[in-house]
């Protein structure tokens, strides 16, 4: 059966070989609550669809009109095999509880490496930030190194103080990365970006190849799970 949690998925899980993200656009602050409990009655009223799906994820965005969702899944094929046989009825049953949910994009990565959260830290993080941060066409290749660059550089100003863990995936298509961060509050990351910028964070965001970067801010709302 599904389960209903309220625990933070583990982005490391070695088992998850093909993590995947996606946006839906819902409109109002009220939307995203009705959404989520529609999201969680439709999984909650059917048995887990496949085994090789290990967790699903959904997050409001704090600018009140969208929904992060993020599925963990242990294959491409799998998530394709669900996608034909299972996801329209459930898309079906959440659309007629809340009609008009706009499905934006599905981003499909593979997970590369992480600043971890330190041995022995129970912290549950209080704001979730992704960043996705654009390449040129022709910059693919560069993606890993950059990401070294940023880890060697601490993951950015005071970044200790109140980063918990930052996840450091690449987009198969080769497009973009996206850092998926767990921050213990929101006032510890506007700390964080209000400090100033150093020679060694000055060059992580003008690395070659780079177009741009992107910052949401999500709340974790309801996790879905195997029982």
């Amino acid at each position: 059966m599904t389960r209903r949690t309220d625990a933070h998925p583990d982005l490391t899980r070695p088992e998850t070989g093909a993590p995947f993200f996606s946006i839906w656009r819902v409109g109002t602050s009220e939307r995203q609550r009705r959404t989520v409990e529609a999201i969680a009655r439709t999984w909650e009223r059917r048995p887990w669809p496949v085994r090789d799906l290990l967790g699903y994820h959904v997050y409001t965005g704090h600018d009140g009109t969208t929904l992060l969702h993020h599925s963990q899944w242990a294959s491409e094929p799998a998530y394709e095999a669900f996608r034909k046989t299972q996801r329209q009825e459930r898309n079906d049953e959440i659309d007629t509880a809340v009609p008009g949910v706009e499905r934006v994009q599905l981003d499909r990565y593979r997970y590369h490496r992480s600043a971890a959260r330190a041995a022995g830290d129970q912290r549950v993080p209080g704001l979730i930030v992704t960043v996705r941060v654009d390449f040129e066409t022709d910059a693919a290749e560069k993606r890993g190194d950059w990401i070294d660059l940023v880890l060697r550089s601490g993951t950015g100003p005071v970044a200790e103080r109140g980063l918990i863990a930052a996840h450091f995936h690449l987009s198969t298509d080769g497009t973009h990365v996206l850092n998926y961060a767990e921050w213990e509050t929101d006032e510890a990351y506007d700390k964080a970006i209000a400090a100033p910028v150093d020679a060694e964070w000055e060059r992580v965001r003008t690395y070659p190849g780079i177009k741009g970067f992107t910052g949401s801010r999500y709340t974790h709302a309801v996790g879905l799970v195997p029982d």
